[in-house]
């Protein structure tokens, strides 16, 4: 293969070893689960004060319940077990017995084996972390809820519909087999089309090179800010979860703001792209792009936007610039980003030497990390417990909720490079050579406390990609003044947060680049707290570091560029699959 000529031979051996088993097992590590799961039984074999914890644990739990099944035998009435979070939103029908029982067993029997998993001394973190993620998932699959006989809704439904409800729900269990073993999307996605209802903002390209090709969006307004924005969103991800619908574009909603929107949309990479680095992304991605909008709007400094795997890019090159005392950049905007990986959130279970090892090897076999695998990885931090009340809504009620804007875009994925993704996860999330000032640019370390502009960061309360504490540690790595804001939702909902949405909230409180840095409680407890969109107040933001309106240029691209050569947005790139 390209790229593994030169390899040494013996190791060559390794990663076709490892590539074989990867493929077979999905990409997670067989080693890495044995290591986790031998070090949690070593450590609790050899911890007698825990085991009995555990053993007096299991005895009170099997007491409450046995004394829960005397009273309903015995048609008394009983105090209930104390009531968790999701018992809150649950119907009455819970409250019925038997199934109240079989709830209160399947509560105590999860609560166990998150407390046997846990905090067993001498386990390291990362596999106590591990193995109670397993523990809970593993429980999950067996809550009563997720059965007909023991889910008292579906039982009430299915006498009230004759089964019918249950017909509804084979054929839709039939369609979607169907649909999986001919690699067609799910139902209803065929409603969702690039180009036609998605990514419609007006706009061309005005850039083009090997990696990216660069936006530049029509303005929509007879006046706009002189300073343009340039978005950087992750190459994980197709640019559009930005520009979905047009009611919750990110980028529409920008331009009538009376903005200069500029967006990078990342190439699809195939197997001759192996080799591209995570500087290659930096500096044919980023800086090529930064160069071209200054070249289209010359002498203004630039509103930066990172969202994602972006924002960290971002992160990366202000500091390289900021060394280089390179003012181009006005502010930077951080959405859903990390800087530093030391609580990395769920992708953190399965990050760690072996597992990096072996995906290495995987991506090595084939030059790139799938679309597919990448959506499994995902796919399998997510709850059992949201995956299975989705499936006893569409295969035991008969119930199919059509897929929304946000769903489509998520089904659509990329591809990442070996050498890129292998330097991504080893320098950044095993090493987290950024915020330890050990990432080189060039030759030269680069330091996030030379960036001095002022930031605007997001989290979102939960995500488990990025989680929104991680994010705060920006205030620990620069001397900025930064505006953080905490919003209700997840990684992709927080942000995909457009006004008039029902229930949102934000919370925000800026921290000045001369005053005491706080931890992120500290924070919460100053912050003040908001009902709906945060991106009023970045509007606000954006607004008080940018110049006065100017009249609006109609032309895109640099000065005498022929409008008709201009490929119109959403572009090429963003159309691979």
């Amino acid at each position: 293969m390209a790229g593994q000529a030169d390899e040494n031979p013996f190791q060559a051996l390794n990663h076709w070893k490892e590539a074989s088993i990867a493929q077979a097992v999905g990409g997670v590590s067989p080693a890495a689960l044995a290591l986790a799961l031998t070090d949690w039984w070593i450590h609790l074999y050899a911890a007698p004060g825990k085991q009995l914890e555990l053993a007096l644990k299991y005895a009170h739990a099997m007491g409450a319940l046995s004394n829960h099944a005397a009273h309903t035998a015995a048609g008394m009435s009983r105090n209930p077990p104390a009531p968790t979070a999701a018992d809150a939103s649950e119907p009455a029908a819970w409250k019925l017995e038997p199934f109240n029982l079989w709830r209160h067993a399947f509560q105590q029997t999860r609560q166990w084996w998150i407390e046997a998993t846990g905090q067993v001394p001498g386990v390291a973190r990362h596999h106590a972390d591990l193995m109670s993620f397993c523990a809970r998932q593993w429980c999950d699959v067996f809550s009563p809820a997720n059965f007909l006989w023991s889910n008292p809704v579906v039982l009430a439904r299915t006498l009230a519909e004759n089964g019918r409800n249950l017909v509804t729900g084979y054929d839709n269990v039939a369609s979607d087999l169907r649909r999986k073993l001919s690699l067609l999307p799910e139902e209803g996605m065929e409603r969702f089309k690039v180009g036609k209802n998605l990514a419609i903002t007006p706009g061309a390209v005005v850039f083009r090179n090997h990696l990216i090709e660069l936006i530049q969006y029509a303005p929509a307004t007879s006046r706009v800010r002189p300073e343009p924005i340039l978005i950087t969103p992750a190459w994980i991800m197709k640019y559009y979860v930005l520009d979905l619908s047009p009611e919750n574009s990110l980028i529409r909603h920008l331009v009538a703001q009376g903005y200069v929107v500029f967006c990078i949309s990342w190439r699809n990479v195939g197997p001759r792209d192996r080799d591209l680095s995570l500087e290659d992304y930096r500096r044919t991605g980023f800086m090529a792009a930064l160069d071209a909008v200054c070249r289209i709007v010359p002498g203004q400094r630039v509103h930066a936007v990172g969202y994602c795997l972006g924002g960290t890019l971002l992160a990366i090159a202000a500091a390289a610039m900021a060394g280089r005392e390179d003012t181009r950049l006005a502010t930077m905007t951080l959405l859903a980003t990390q800087t530093d990986f030391t609580e990395p959130g769920g992708l953190g279970l399965y990050i760690d030497a072996s597992e990096v090892y072996f995906l290495e090897s995987l991506m090595w076999a084939q030059g790139y990390l799938s679309a597919e695998q990448m959506a499994a990885a995902f796919q399998s931090l997510r709850p059992i417990s949201d995956s299975a009340a989705r499936a006893v809504h569409t295969y035991l009620l008969g119930e199919r909720v059509p897929p929304n804007d946000l769903v489509a875009w998520n089904a659509d994925s990329t591809r990442m490079p070996y050498r890129m993704h292998a330097e991504y996860l080893r320098k950044l999330f095993l090493n987290n050579e950024l915020a330890a000032g050990r990432y080189e640019v060039d030759g030269h370390m680069i330091a996030l406390r030379n960036i001095r502009i002022p930031i605007f960061a997001v989290g979102t309360d939960k995500d488990h990609i990025a989680p929104w504490r991680s994010i705060y540690k920006i205030h620990y790595q620069t001397d900025a003044d930064i505006r953080f804001v905490l919003t209700s939702g997840g990684h992709n909902a927080g942000i995909v947060s457009e006004p008039g949405h029902h229930g949102r909230w934000y919370r925000v409180h800026q921290s000045a680049a001369a005053g005491l840095r706080t931890g992120p409680d500290e924070w919460l407890a100053a912050s003040t707290m908001h009902a709906g969109s945060w991106w009023p107040d970045w509007y606000a933001w954006l607004g008080a570091h940018s110049g006065k309106p100017r009249p609006a240029v109609r032309t895109l691209g640099e000065a005498g560029t022929d409008p008709s050569l201009l490929t119109p947005a959403p572009g090429t790139y963003v159309r691979q699959s």
